[in-house]
């Protein structure tokens, strides 16, 4: 992560609020993207900014993806934080009818980087962003995309192996299929909040599906154990899809039935997909910084 001053951190970490006319952001009107300060993840697009009066940078859309929706702690606001690192921007607002999305993304300044677009660059084209210091750098897309959510065991394996294949963006690991709200990792080990180490994977559709990727998911990890992946056993560690639509659901359902028809006794669940609450920093892109391979996860070939 890059090293924030104590004036970042308080709103960055701690989910101070600068106060308003005082960011350098706030009448900011250059073409380009704005980036996370603490990982650099794109966020937002300038053609999304606009002049709410409120004294904060205001967008009525993020680039997808990017923004987390959490409930604030004051039990009344929506907090918004980086969908990569969970850094603090700000907060969300619907009903005031700015533009035609109805939505104000108000975001700190102090939370913001920006990178210009290059010259003579389509304002279509998705600009370029600086690599994050422990994250990979944002992958080529089309400009549409869609997520996929799979738990096989620990995450750390699917998701160094989600993260090769072709048309996948991004794969966040974290935990789903809960009750706790912003569930930590021990939390999850002790088994008290009923979580699934999980991936989530971001793809574009115009490069690969979502049968590929669940077909991939079948192959890199044991869909016969249960409660576990090789050494590590704990229902944090079950084996699930988890579903966003009816069509996602049909397809993990098929590919199950294909794999029952070949002899496996599959264990898998299918679960229609609740919040994801993003896994803590030193979770994410593990083995890619580590610099070794998956103990847990290897690909087995079980689809013609």
């Amino acid at each position: 992560m890059r090293k924030l001053t104590p004036k970042e951190e308080d709103v960055i970490l701690y989910k101070a609020t600068e106060p308003p006319f005082s960011g350098k952001f706030c009448h900011h009107t250059e073409k380009g993207t704005y980036i996370c300060r603490r990982c650099g993840a794109p966020l937002y697009r300038s053609k999304h900014k606009f002049n709410a009066g409120c004294g904060w940078p205001s967008f009525d859309r993020a680039i997808p993806g990017a923004v987390l929706c959490v409930p604030d702690a004051d039990g009344v606001r929506t907090e918004i934080i980086c969908a990569r690192c969970g850094g603090h921007l700000g907060h969300v607002f619907e009903g005031e009818g700015f533009t035609p999305t109805d939505t104000r993304h108000c975001v700190n300044s102090v939370s913001l980087d920006f990178v210009p677009l290059p010259e003579n660059a389509s304002s279509h084209r998705r600009p370029f962003s600086p690599a994050p210091v422990v994250f990979p750098p944002p992958k080529p897309y089309s400009g549409e995309t869609q997520y996929a959510v799979f738990a096989g065991g620990c995450f750390w394996g699917i998701e160094y192996l989600m993260n090769q294949a072709p048309g996948v963006l991004d794969v966040q690991s974290g935990y789903t299929g809960g009750e706790t709200e912003h569930p930590t990792y021990e939390q999850v080990c002790r088994g008290e909040t009923g979580h699934y180490e999980a991936v989530r994977i971001l793809f574009d559709p115009s490069q690969t599906d979502y049968e590929t990727l669940a077909k991939l998911f079948f192959e890199i990890h044991d869909p016969t154990q249960a409660d576990g992946q090789g050494p590590d056993t704990g229902a944090q560690y079950r084996s699930a899809v988890f579903y966003a639509d009816s069509e996602q659901k049909e397809c993990a359902e098929k590919l199950i039935r294909l794999l029952r028809e070949k002899g496996l006794d599959v264990v898998t669940q299918v679960l229609p997909l609740t919040e994801f609450w993003p896994a803590e920093d030193y979770h994410q892109h593990y083995y890619e910084r580590k610099g070794t391979q998956p103990y847990c996860h290897r690909r087995v070939k079980r689809f013609d």
